[in-house]
């Protein structure tokens, strides 16, 4: 057998590997969208590297977009098994490749309108026109195409082919996945992490070790760093709140994914409500998707933590308190945007680059009052990715502006394991793997990782190019 890495191979998006049985089996490991403006990667999306209609099934570890978000034009250009995935993945999928069909849509439809505006107004040439990755009538034949299980019990998808899913802790539902493959007299048994999440934090279930396995693709999101100590978070957070909304009358912006980060932050608040601690200023969570997201968390309470469980018997709402709206409609999201009145702005996407934030990004980079508060990861082609380097200058709906705006950085808020937590998740597959492969990383935060594993006494890592094929 071998196995092909057709995504996120010395990137952070676009998860894919393409596992090739010797019997013809073929198991897609995700199907991600690459998110970014990096030119080398400007065709991932629209090309592949593999027949879709040679594809048996999908194994998809979670809903984040670039692990899922090519799943319809996959069906789309002729695959027609079926997709694997937990319970959760699957309701989350629901809601997020049908956002991701509209923005497919909405950016055609932007592009061919400014072209055909550049040109005098004269129509497009077929080839000029932009056609969507996919529509929002692709997202049913997907769903349709799911089967789900729970987590910690072996299920077969081919007579020689076994899987387990185990709870990774990263989002609701995320999963890492062992399988177990017996063909030409002999059992392998390959790992693959798909995001790894952090011991300790709100809402979800610590990451759940893997069984140990011969091979194992691992994520490196974090490889070469660590976090900020947790037991700060909390008192962090809140001063930024103080010194930028009571202090300077400002308003503080939190780009955060609309599924995992929103809810995260929307408990901690809520718990700085409950305790009294919180300034009465207005929160909003500006995300259609963060608001239907939310929902779904309420659904699959199978995957809170104990700390939750309990929290749910004193406050039966968790991501709900007196001052914190919902924003669904665009004429509220607009009239945040011009009020001058402090407050806090929850709203994706994370990196800054797609969605509502963009827009409050646009109004309120250039006031020294504002606090732009960075939670997460972003890639350095993305606004996120600029401002977490120092970028004096951003470029946002074509007009170059200044950041004046204070520019904070909390990854103790990632969803990603850091180094020390790759290093623990991964450490019960020292004797077993033969070859480590990373992925999900940048070349730079992936090599230093590969030090640690070998001086750790691993046998042997590989960082794969994309496109690489390895036999096992």
């Amino acid at each position: 057998m071998k196995v092909k890495f057709c995504g996120a191979a010395r990137e952070v998006t676009g998860s894919a590997h393409l596992l090739q049985l010797d019997n013809g089996f073929n198991i897609l490991l995700d199907c991600g969208l690459f998110q970014g403006n990096s030119k080398k990667m400007a065709d991932f999306n629209e090309t592949w590297l593999f027949d879709p209609a040679d594809i048996d099934c999908v194994v998809l570890s979670h809903a984040h977009i670039d692990h899922s978000g090519r799943l319809p034009k996959l069906i789309r250009d002729g695959f027609s098994g079926d997709i694997h995935s937990t319970h959760a993945t699957r309701s989350l999928c629901a809601i997020m490749l049908l956002d991701s069909a509209k923005i497919q849509e909405r950016d055609a439809e932007y592009h061919n309108k400014r072209k055909e505006k550049k040109q005098g107004g004269k129509p497009l040439k077929a080839s000029q026109v932009r056609i969507p990755l996919y529509t929002t009538a692709d997202i049913e034949p997907t769903m349709d195409s799911f089967v789900t299980y729970g987590y910690n019990k072996w299920f077969r998808i081919h007579e020689s082919v076994e899987v387990l899913f185990k709870d990774a802790g990263h989002i609701l539902g995320s999963a890492s996945v062992t399988l177990r493959i017996t063909e030409n007299g002999r059992t392998i048994t390959l790992g693959f992490t798909g995001d790894i999440g952090r011991p300790q934090r709100p809402i979800l279930r610590d990451p759940q070790a893997m069984p140990a396995v011969d091979y194992l693709i691992c994520e490196s999101t974090y490889g070469d760093q660590e976090h900020e100590e947790g037991p700060s978070e909390k008192d962090r957070f809140l001063s930024i709140i103080q010194e930028t909304c009571i202090d300077k009358k400002g308003k503080l912006l939190i780009p955060a994914f609309s599924v995992g980060r929103t809810q995260e932050i929307v408990y901690i608040l809520d718990q700085l409500e409950h305790e009294g601690r919180l300034p009465k200023i207005p929160v909003y969570v500006d995300s259609p998707l963060a608001v239907n997201a939310t929902m779904i968390f309420g659904a699959h309470p199978e995957c809170f933590d104990k700390d939750l469980n309990e929290y749910l018997l004193v406050n039966d709402d968790p991501f709900g308190f007196n001052s914190l709206t919902y924003v669904r409609e665009v004429e509220l999201s607009k009239a945040i945007n011009t009020t001058e009145d402090p407050c806090i702005i929850i709203s994706s996407s994370g990196m800054m680059n797609a969605g509502r934030v963009k827009h409050h990004l646009a109004h309120m980079i250039d006031d020294s009052r504002n606090t732009i508060l960075i939670v997460g990861y972003c890639t350095p082609d993305t606004p996120g990715g600029i401002l977490r380097e120092g970028g004096e200058f951003l470029r946002i709906f074509g007009e170059w502006k200044p950041v004046k705006a204070r520019i904070e950085i909390m990854d103790s808020f990632s969803a990603h394991a850091d180094r020390i937590e790759l290093l623990d998740f991964i450490k019960n597959q020292k004797e077993s793997a033969d070859t480590v492969f990373l992925v999900h990383g940048t070349i730079d935060r992936q090599e230093p990782f590969r030090k640690t594993l070998l001086n750790y006494g691993f046998k042997s890592v590989n960082i794969p190019e994309l496109g690489q094929e390895v036999y096992l």
